[in-house]
């Protein structure tokens, strides 16, 4: 079958579009006839090996797992001896360590049933955008109806489903965005949408009961500004420059446990984990027509993911970056 390969540390130039052989699942697995994927910052910041200490975890002089990819929907068409939830021939989406090829396996508890009315492009593009968006907003940032709540980068993977559960949930939705992107954030129901080349919310008047920070470019004493003083900071993304990002990382998670025991403002340190009650829950959602999964056209073919995951890593996406994977690969 065809996949995409990580055969050593680098960019995206060291991807390859080559055959390698079929999997078959564990006895706690689906083998998935992969009929879509995504791309998350998570499949490609770990490529470069940088920091090196990383590398005692990857592999010392080249990954130890040359598999890549998360987001998956597709078809069951095989299941492992101790499965109970699929059987051959269902529409799945969920997670998978290995989501850019032809076939691919995954854990039963990493996948929930596609609703019939969703697509496989728009439920490939909801695991790990959508679950760390609905786990931070609700678990993290107890978000409550009526509450105020700003959502910088609100027109990435994670931000453009965040303005959505927000609204779900009841809150006042401001989404902070690039010019270009001012009316798609507010047709996903922000009420207020704020251009960052124009305005900084930082300096503004208006204080927020929780802010849900998907890009990372304001320190925590100027977002402590734009709160209540009760507030909550979630600190979801981080900026886009990898020079010193692990120890941008944290300084910042160690600032916030620092000031969340000398103020009353709340700055919880959060991972998103997969869930397929939270995969069920947001695809109900979708089918209803409450939430809808944005993604960046052209969608793109397997062998296209290099390109695609290029134009993520140089932060010029929106929404998500969907791959389509059909007969034409094989």
């Amino acid at each position: 079958m065809k996949a995409i390969v990580w055969p050593e540390y680098g960019g995206a130039d060291v991807l390859r579009y080559e055959d390698v052989p079929k999997p078959a699942p564990a006895s706690d697995q689906v083998l998935i006839r992969v009929r879509a994927a995504s791309i998350n910052p998570v499949d490609w910041r770990m490529m470069p090996g940088r920091p090196r200490l990383m590398r005692l975890f990857l592999g010392l002089q080249r990954p130890k797992s040359t598999s890549i990819g998360r987001d998956v929907a597709g078809t069951v068409e095989a299941v492992g001896t101790s499965i109970t939830r699929f059987q051959p021939g269902d529409e799945v989406f969920g997670i998978s360590p290995a989501a850019f090829a032809e076939w691919a396996c995954a854990r039963e508890a990493a996948l929930a049933l596609k609703p019939a009315s969703v697509d496989f492009d728009q439920a490939a593009a909801i695991p790990v955008a959508a679950y760390t968006a609905l786990q931070g907003l609700r678990d993290h940032g107890q978000l409550q109806s009526g509450q105020r709540v700003l959502i910088n980068g609100a027109a990435g993977g994670v931000g453009t489903y965040a303005v959505q559960f927000a609204k779900v949930l009841g809150a006042h939705v401001t989404g902070v965005c690039s010019t270009r992107n001012v009316e798609l954030v507010r047709s996903l129901g922000a009420d207020r949408v704020i251009d960052y080349t124009r305005d900084d919310f930082t300096r503004e008047h208006e204080r927020y009961d929780l802010i849900f920070d998907c890009a990372g470019n304001h320190s925590l004493a100027e977002c402590r500004r734009a709160m209540t003083p009760t507030g909550t900071l979630l600190m979801v993304g981080v900026p886009h420059d990898p020079k010193g990002l692990i120890v941008k990382i944290l300084g910042r998670m160690m600032e916030a446990m620092l000031r969340s025991k000398l103020t009353k403002q709340r700055f919880p340190i959060f991972m998103a984990k997969s869930s397929a009650a939270d995969l069920a829950y947001i695809g109900e959602l979708m089918a209803a027509g409450q939430v809808k999964s944005v993604i960046v056209e052209p969608r793109y073919r397997l062998r296209e993911v290099p390109e695609a995951i290029a134009l993520q890593m140089a932060g010029h996406a929106r929404g998500k970056l969907v791959v389509i994977v059909g007969p034409e690969d094989a």
